[in-house]
């Protein structure tokens, strides 16, 4: 391999760009040790080198010479990862962050450089093109193109075409998952921990006595994260250290799936690991090669009981490298221990008037001692001040004192010690409607690890009790209100991270749910709630787990499996009887291999899997659960999982709903399933297979899918264009594809979906052009095709859609209308100022038209919210 690098690389200096880039193509395709890295370079590099070839033609290779220089050194990059062994974790690691610079910066030269010469080369061409449409002769330019005959340039055209259409893809970024060990914002204002904060940063950075392992431990909802999340901000510390990781162990519970986290957060591909010795020698290999920068910081959140063995793996014993451990337990081994008190009596009296609202330190003036009472009922743990304290202050002064009373006697009589903060939540559940408790219990069937979208609780919802969407997303506002939860608006439109719960307004009642959307987004109706993910802390989870433990687990509503490794729990390997639960939610680690025992649970009308693991098998117990209506599977793990054993969804004639979350799946498995009353497919994160685009037999579409009416997709990187078969499931009523950077074609034959009454595009920045059989949606009323950045017109007839009253275009000024759209009546746009004045030139002849400039609306409403 040495000596075709040398001969290669030596063979073409000086030689034109093109020719040196076939060179290092064919270099790359034999290095076997990064073949996945390499095959993507070559693959852009064999898409560029049209282009190249067309502007050494046009201009010769002078303006291309920064570009030179990179394959140049790409090529001296190939030769020597080339002597890098498999098994070499720490030279793999280096050479693949080595070879993903390259190619970042190829792509940033191609994005701007090049794209200048493309644009310039398309202008000369386009004057060629039209040369016998010219009123008068063109000017000599004395370029080579002067002497190319029509049909050479019309396939230069086609080349640049498609070099931009290559360059568009570049600049979609790709789902690399960074920012994974970033340290979180804050959403709440601090109250009582500035102390705190000077003792633990003493510690830390206290040269005289220096800290290497340092272990923050309190009870849940004293404040542990809260703490070291503002310490990771403060100055002194961020200019101590150079690098500060913080990572919440309660997601990735094991070892080696924490230095995989690490190192993909730090720009390297991840390896699998086989035993944990290896990934102590790359977490020792990462550290050695940051800790060059600077000083380290690794936070260790919310470690769990008996981890002694996870933290001493940490400890590698590098110069410059320290760990910060949060834990409700101490770990004398690991290092000495901080322990974060309660609340001193003025700060939680703060923190209680904060959270209820400004407007009660009138109440706390005039009714001390009932604040005594309330804080004394909650320990002055902020936790339970939120939760309980807040619900009492709340109520009418009275009723509280008489509840408070009635607490603090039936302490005085039992002479109890202090209960743990479990025990002082539970009676929170007695003063919920039945209703809303069992909502609240519902929710324990999801991790805490991260945000649950709000649709999959509310699927589970619609179909267990049976009413529609809004009633539920009323009840996830009343949660928020009791502070059980959180409601967090997604995506760019969360404005500050502005999240309902902990009680930040009082004022904030059901309906005002809808203030944290912006008024275009409510006008998708039922299907607003999208627009957000529910947060919870840990141990209210813990609550409603506990709750449910009183009965036997056969005989329980909802049902908890959380499986380690291959180790199932006693009772499940003993269960003598069917399982009675309407709800079942099993959790697996990344260590399971999908080895099942048999679960006989015949009366599952939801189910809910969280998994870690790369690949993941469906049990195939499912195929009993006859009565099961929503599937929800969830990966947690770091990149797509691939889910096998699809197939056992078609045994279940009752099953409408179903949501995959950061899955990789084949679309055609989907369809193969015959999945007969299937209604809503909702694929989040999800990555698609080539063979998702191509049907090699015949399959009655319509047979298939009967019954399906909503599909969603949003966050799917890599769906380039939405399989044909689609179009023929005619009974869908909603479509959905959102935030796809990718996709940049819908089926021709899209007008087939007769009882289409919502198409949502949105965000999908490469879409290049709806369809022209789009005018045949006879039925559709809403369109959204906001963010849509390369869409140049809307269909020629347009106009033909009568039933259409709705369009949604932010962002969409370079977007041509049709005439046509002047037959559309009763019409309201959304859209940003600038789009706004396509549509205000044709209100002269559109008298039902109502422009709506959205962004004036978005920031007055958040205004209001602002001044609650």
């Amino acid at each position: 391999m040495n000596d075709v690098v040398s001969l290669g690389v030596g063979s073409v200096a000086g030689a034109a760009v093109s020719a040196l880039l076939e060179v290092v193509i064919e270099m790359a395709k034999m290095v076997a040790a990064f073949k996945e890295k390499y095959m993507e370079l070559s693959s852009t590099l064999e898409d560029l080198r049209p282009v190249i070839e067309d502007i050494e033609r046009l201009q010769g290779a002078g303006e291309l010479k920064k570009f030179m220089d990179i394959i140049n050194e790409a090529g001296v990059l190939v030769g020597k990862s080339s002597k890098v062994k498999r098994w070499n974790l720490p030279a793999r690691l280096k050479y693949t962050r080595r070879i993903d610079d390259i190619n970042q910066r190829m792509q940033n030269f191609c994005k701007i450089k090049v794209q200048l010469i493309i644009l310039r080369n398309q202008h000369v061409i386009m004057s060629q093109l039209f040369v016998p449409y010219s009123s008068s002769p063109p000017k000599p330019s004395h370029r080579p193109s002067d002497m190319l005959p029509v049909n050479t340039m019309k396939a230069l055209q086609s080349h640049l075409q498609r070099i931009n259409k290559k360059l568009d893809v570049l600049s979609v970024s790709p789902p690399v998952y960074m920012d994974l060990c970033s340290v979180p914002k804050l959403d709440k204002v601090l109250v009582g921990l500035d102390l705190p904060l000077l003792d633990v940063k003493k510690m830390l950075l206290n040269d005289d006595d220096p800290v290497v392992s340092l272990v923050v431990s309190a009870p849940p909802g004293c404040g542990k994260t809260t703490l070291v999340t503002q310490l990771c901000q403060d100055g002194e510390i961020e200019e101590k250290f150079e690098y500060i990781f913080f990572c919440d162990v309660s997601k990735v519970p094991t070892f080696r799936t924490i230095v995989q986290t690490l190192l993909q957060h730090n720009g390297y591909e991840a390896p699998t690991f086989e035993d944990d010795a290896q990934a102590v020698d790359g977490l020792r290999m990462l550290l050695e090669e940051l800790k060059e920068e600077g000083p380290i910081l690794l936070v260790l959140d919310d470690v769990c009981q008996g981890a002694e063995s996870l933290l001493q793996k940490f400890q590698v014993n590098i110069l410059d490298f320290k760990i910060l451990v949060t834990s409700r337990f101490e770990f004398p081994s690991f290092g000495p221990t901080y322990h974060l008190k309660p609340l001193g009596y003025e700060d939680a009296k703060s923190l209680l008037i904060e959270r209820a609202s400004p407007r009660y330190y009138s109440i706390a003036l005039k009714h001390e001692d009932l604040i005594q009472k309330i804080l004394k009922r909650c320990y002055r743990i902020p936790l339970l001040i939120e939760v309980i304290g807040v619900q009492l202050i709340r109520k009418f002064v009275n009723w509280a004192r008489r509840e408070v009373k009635s607490w603090s006697e039936e302490e005085t009589i039992l002479d109890s010690p202090q209960p743990t903060v479990l025990e002082c939540l539970q009676p929170i559940l007695n003063v919920l409607d039945p209703h809303l408790k069992d909502c609240f219990l519902d929710i324990g069937s999801f991790l805490t690890q991260g945000e649950i979208r709000a649709s999959c609780i509310i699927d589970i919802w619609m179909e267990l009790f049976g009413k529609g969407s809004t009633v539920y997303v009323k009840d996830l506002n009343e949660l928020a209100l009791h502070n059980l939860l959180k409601i967090v608006p997604l995506g760019i439109y969360d404005h500050e991270n502005i999240s309902v719960g902990c009680c930040y307004r009082d004022s904030f009642i059901t309906d005002n749910l809808l203030k944290l959307i912006p008024l275009w987004k409510q006008n998708y109706e039922d299907d607003f709630y999208n627009e957000f993910l529910v947060t919870q802390h840990s141990i209210l989870r813990d609550l409603a787990i506990c709750q449910s433990k009183s009965e036997e687990h056969h005989e329980r509503k909802r049902l908890n499996l959380e499986i380690r490794e291959d180790t199932f729990p006693d009772w499940c390997l003993d269960l003598r009887q069917p399982i009675s639960a309407s709800l079942l939610s099993i959790s697996t680690d990344d260590l399971f291999s999908s080895t099942w025992v048999e679960i006989d649970c015949p009366n599952v009308e939801a189910l809910v899997l969280n998994l870690s693991s790369s690949s993941y098998a469906l049990p195939n117990f499912i195929a009993t659960m006859k009565k099961l209506k929503v599937v929800i599977i969830i990966n947690h793990g770091l990149g797509p999982a691939k889910l096998t054993n699809l197939s056992c969804l078609s045994l279940l004639p009752n099953l409408k709903r179903i949501t995959f979350e950061k899955i990789s799946i084949n679309l055609l498995d989907i369809l193969l399933s015959g999945l007969g009353s299937l209604e809503t497919l909702s694929l989040f994160m999800c990555s698609f297979s080539e063979a998702s685009y191509n049907i090699d037999e015949e399959i009655a579409i319509r047979e298939a899918l009967p019954s399906l009416q909503e599909i969603y997709i949003d966050h799917c990187y890599d769906l380039v264009e939405l399989p044909d078969w689609v179009s023929e499931v005619v009974s869908l009523k909603k479509l959905s594809i959102v935030n796809c950077g990718k996709l940049s074609l819908l089926p021709k034959a899209i007008g087939n979906l007769s009882n289409l009454e919502v198409l949502r595009l949105s965000s999908c920045i490469n879409l290049i052009e709806l369809p022209e059989s789009t005018e045949r949606l006879s039925e559709l009323r809403l369109l959204d095709i906001s963010d849509c950045l390369a869409l140049k017109k809307l269909p020629l007839e347009i106009g033909k859609l009568q039933k259409l009253d709705k369009i949604f275009m932010r962002m969409c000024s370079g977007c041509e209308l049709s005439v046509s759209v002047m037959n559309l009546d009763n019409l309201k746009v959304y859209c940003d100022e600038e789009t706004g004045l396509l549509w205000k030139r044709l209100e002269p002849e559109m008298r039902d038209l109502i422009v709506i400039e959205e962004y004036s609306s978005l920031t007055e409403e958040h205004a209001m919210l602002s001044n609650d």
